[in-house]
């Protein structure tokens, strides 16, 4: 069978083999080939060993205990720029389900094989001969769309209980089914996923996210009774119904809203914000059928996301952003009723560099509730003025009175009083951007420093309760009028 092999995984392999040494393409790369997608990564497995695999690579690197060296190639292109040159090896038991005891390099390729977690990854390819290596039916499993475990299921997730996961995300990823045998050991050894790092959840659900179909992967976990491990906090929406607006249970409109964003290929940020927009619905629901509400889900949401997020392990900018996205997705955008001071208090909150991506949410939102339109014309009016109002003072930075200019003004050390001066100056331009001069700002200054403590510190609560409280008035007012959310 011939396969389409670049030249430098080419190379690598014509280098082991001219050196005496078997060499085959190994796992996804050559299941992907055989798929005619595009690989990933590459790896190759070998007779020889670690030692004899730098030696003939000078230019490589050596820094695990499985027998891996990394071969840099100097390709400018990501997925060939190393090549990842293994030993063939038995794995002794795993004692913490995840990783095994011992590795021992073996001499045969069937001893490598024979571990491999699926048959669709356990194949080997010689790119020399052109020769399918397949000893366990991953060719009849291709073309019947499935995942089975290699060998005994219940052995292969008692070795690494990752794999459990990782047949979820490869069926997901590839539109397969999970064998029947493969699956009912799921089922009997999930409870090992209890031993699996949060980080390499996180890495096998980014991957199924990042995928096409992601919402194949969360049905399939959810009826699995794996998603309790991973996120069981999205499985408290299943069933739960909503109000006249929505069609869908909360399960189905974030699954929905994700799929979406995963269509329109944005941004891994705008993709778990819209799946986790709605986590908050079911603990903030009042009443029951059309008329039932969700008040306060956002901010419910944004905690319950920051702490599903800082569990799996994401980086912090990670989860901050992505909570944010969650707190401020229900802005409004009523063409008629929305002010600029109120799109400039929304810009400030959310930061100008990512109003985009909370317009994509919020996009996101609306196919997810069944409505046939992303992008009516009111959000596109709402997206020109956000566009328009940028330019406007929305942040601290952007106030032409700067703290050294407030302690001038007002012949007063750093404290707390300049902080509360800037607080109120900065409230004045959001309302009224033509205040921005330097001359408004210190003459405004001068009559905030004869102010006490006392009633500086209330002016400026009252600045801060301002910038939160037009937001949720505006919204609890469209609640109460059309029962949304």
């Amino acid at each position: 069978m011939k396969l389409s092999i670049p030249k430098e995984i080419r190379a690598v392999s014509d280098a082991l083999q001219g050196a005496g040494f078997e060499a085959y393409l190994v796992g996804g790369c050559v299941r992907n080939l055989l798929l005619a997608r595009e690989p990933n990564d590459w790896d190759i497995t070998t007779n020889a060993t670690p030692d004899e695999i730098q030696k003939l690579f000078p230019d490589s690197f050596y820094e695990n205990d499985f027998g891996t060296v990394g071969v840099k190639t100097g390709s400018e292109d990501r997925a060939l720029a190393i090549v990842e040159v293994t030993p063939y090896r038995i794995e002794e038991k795993y004692t913490d389900k995840r990783h095994p005891d011992a590795v021992k390099f073996a001499k045969k390729l069937e001893d490598d094989l024979k571990r491999r977690d699926f048959t669709v990854n356990a194949f080997a390819y010689d790119a020399k001969t052109a020769e399918l290596v397949d000893l366990f039916g991953g060719q009849k499993d291709l073309d019947a769309k499935i995942i089975r475990a290699v060998g005994d299921a219940g052995e292969r997730f008692n070795e690494d209980a990752l794999r459990i996961l990782r047949a979820v995300r490869l069926a997901a990823n590839l539109e397969f089914s999970i064998e029947s045998t493969t699956r009912d050991a799921i089922g009997r050894h999930k409870g090992l996923l209890e031993f699996v790092s949060k980080e390499r959840s996180r890495d096998e659900l980014t991957n199924m996210i990042e995928g096409g179909h992601p919402v194949i992967g969360f049905e399939s976990m959810r009826e699995l009774g794996i998603l309790k491990f991973v996120i069981p906090e999205l499985e408290e929406g299943w069933m739960v119904g909503q109000n006249k607006h929505h069609i869908y249970t909360v399960w189905e409109h974030n699954m929905r809203a994700m799929q979406y964003a995963v269509e329109n290929k944005w941004s891994f940020e705008v993709r778990m914000s819209a799946l986790l927009h709605d986590v908050g619905k079911p603990r903030s629901k009042r009443g029951e059928g059309p008329d039932s509400t969700f008040y306060g889900h956002e901010i419910i949401g944004a905690k319950m996301t920051a702490q599903i997020l800082s569990r799996l392990r994401f980086p912090k900018k990670f989860v901050d952003k992505v909570a944010k996205l969650v707190r401020y997705h229900l802005f409004y955008y009523n063409v008629d009723e929305v002010t600029e001071s109120s799109v400039r208090r929304l810009i400030a909150r959310v930061g100008a560099e990512d109003m985009g991506d909370l317009i994509q949410v919020r996009m996101c939102d609306r196919i997810g509730s069944g409505v046939p339109k992303a992008e009516p014309y009111k959000l596109r009016h709402f997206q020109f003025m956000v566009e328009k109002l940028q330019r406007d003072p929305i942040s601290a930075k952007m106030v032409k009175l700067k703290g050294e200019d407030v302690m001038r003004v007002c012949a007063i050390e750093p404290g707390p009083r300049v902080g509360a001066i800037l607080e109120i100056l900065l409230e004045d331009v959001l309302d009224e951007p033509a205040k921005n001069t330097p001359e408004a700002l210190e003459a405004r200054a001068k009559e905030l420093c004869g102010m006490s403590d006392a009633e500086l510190k209330k002016l400026a609560g009252a600045a801060k309760e301002k910038k939160v409280g037009l937001e949720e008035e505006a919204v609890g007012e469209i609640k109460k009028k059309h029962w949304v959310k």
